[in-house]
């Protein structure tokens, strides 16, 4: 058997890393590099995130969509075009702010302009809606990752080791968060922060090459032989018979795969499996979210350890490192209950994310043992992150479990708009929650913390709490497996 599937799922992995990198871009130079200069508050940050995280959740319902219409192939292609676009013109921001504020001719006169004056804040307002501009076209293109990757492993993969593979291109988002503190404030310090989002808004482009000569359908790819196809298509009715027999009838083509019929957008909505899917998105997906926006900020804040210092570098990648290796067992885990156990794939996947609602509930420590050390929370968020990635892995899975290939890419946009609505509602609240609790000091307080720790710490609880609640949900409106069928 050939394993061409394995090097279509690495660059799956890659994409999903570049993603992230251009996404943690913003994250690791707002602090110390950007604030300054276009004198942001927190509230600034959290309007530009929470809006981001709508204009995704908005591209998200129709990037699905579009990727079925395309197919995986262009669809991927333009996708990931438009989010590096998205992500170099950032660099262009400062420049641009210049041109609308009178008296301001140029970027290094931006820092220079008093805190606090009329003219500090026309620039904090015209450079948040320059950064809004970029950030809209970053996800735009971004909507179309996680359909796309989510279609291709549909492609690849039959339902057994779906959830593996989507554990390991997913792992991405992990190892594009671990490499993002390694590399991005160096750039920003010793670059310029514009140089930052250039030259990693410049990746995808690379990616792009090897993608077009690489991916093919399994069916038309030179690089996939019969027994390969074989066990991709092991869970069609025409694969039913073992050995060469098996080999020969996956090579031909399957009528009823053939002209499988797409569900329409809006007949989606009916289905009690597209509500479970989008809720388990919508109370999570924010919180990693969440974890990924706010955490190079918490450790500055609470620690004094910027982004750049060897000390903030080194709690981020503890963090992301942690939740590397520990998400990669995520997808594992339903494949070890399928295999040894017996279990249904389906049945497997959801008590797999029933344990790994409560990794995240170590987060309720995270502001607690700061006291101690900052390594605590480093470690505890970490371990909270991995919970959610190894949920990632398994909650994207069930839709290629309930719905037809025809239409996972549509129900994986849907469930990724219902996220990154509630990520918008997470980022927003969050911003306006630290400006507020840092203006009121010791007159803001929540279990025995006072100030912005204690709006971190409420924030923590939330995101402690998510995981089992949508679990809950989720279970109550599927109670047992139950494919949705296309008549």
């Amino acid at each position: 058997m050939t394993n061409w599937r394995w090097w279509i799922c690495s660059l799956l992995f890659v994409a999903t890393t570049v993603n992230y990198l251009d996404r943690q871009v913003l994250s690791l130079t707002y602090k110390e590099f950007i604030a300054p200069e276009f004198h942001w508050t927190d509230a600034d940050y959290g309007t530009i995130t929470s809006l981001f995280s709508i204009f995704y959740a908005i591209a998200c319902l129709f990037a699905g969509k579009f990727v079925d219409w395309m197919g995986t192939k262009k669809g991927y292609m333009i996708a990931i075009g438009v989010w590096s676009l998205g992500a170099v013109m950032h660099a262009g921001c400062g420049v641009a702010t210049t041109w609308f504020v009178d008296g301001v001719d140029s970027v290094e006169a931006l820092r220079a302009v008093e805190a606090g004056s009329n003219i500090a804040l026309t620039i904090s307002t015209v450079s948040v809606y320059l950064f809004l501009l970029c950030r809209g076209i970053l996800a735009l293109g971004e909507a179309g990752n996680f359909p796309a990757a989510i279609k291709t492993t549909a492609e690849y993969f039959p339902k057994k080791d779906r959830a593996f593979a989507t554990s390991i291109f997913n792992a991405g988002a992990s190892v594009g968060a671990l490499a993002a503190p390694l590399l991005i404030p160096p750039l920003a310090k010793n670059f310029g922060w514009e140089m930052a989002f250039i030259i990693i808004g410049g990746l995808g482009f690379i990616w792009m090459f090897f993608w077009q000569f690489m991916y093919d359908k399994p069916e038309k790819s030179k690089h996939v032989n019969q027994e390969e196809l074989a066990y991709i298509h092991q869970d069609d009715e025409i694969a039913g018979q073992a050995g060469n027999d098996a080999a020969a009838k996956a090579v031909t083509p399957d009528p009823d795969r053939e002209s499988e019929k797409a569900i329409p957008m809006l007949q989606c909505f009916k289905y009690k499996q597209t509500w479970s899917f989008a809720i388990g998105k919508f109370l999570t997906d924010g919180v990693w979210w969440f974890f990924l926006f706010w955490a190079p900020a918490y450790f500055q804040d609470q620690f004094n350890a910027p982004a750049s210092s060897p000390l903030g570098q080194g709690l981020i990648f503890t963090l992301y490192a942690i939740v590397t290796v520990i998400s990669l067992f995520g997808g594992y885990l339903p494949k070890l209950f399928v295999e040894k156990k017996g279990m249904h794939p389906y049945n497997g996947r959801m008590l797999s994310m029933l344990i790994f609602a409560f990794f995240p509930l170590v987060a309720l420590a995270a502001q607690p043992l700061g006291a101690m050390s900052p390594w605590w929370p480093a470690i505890l968020i970490g371990l909270a992150g991995a919970g959610h990635q190894a949920w990632s892995a398994n909650i994207f899975s069930t839709v290629g479990d309930m719905f037809p290939k025809s239409t996972i890419a549509s129900i994986t946009g849907i469930g990724a708009m219902a996220g990154g609505i509630g990520s918008m509602i997470i980022q927003k609240v969050a911003g306006n929650l630290f400006t507020y609790a840092e203006g009121q000091g010791a007159a803001f307080h929540f279990m025995g913390f006072e100030g912005k720790p204690a709006g971190y710490f409420i924030m923590f609880c939330f995101c402690g709490l998510a995981y089992l609640l949508a679990w809950i949900l989720m279970k109550s409106l599927v109670p047992k497996y139950k494919p949705v069928e296309v008549k």
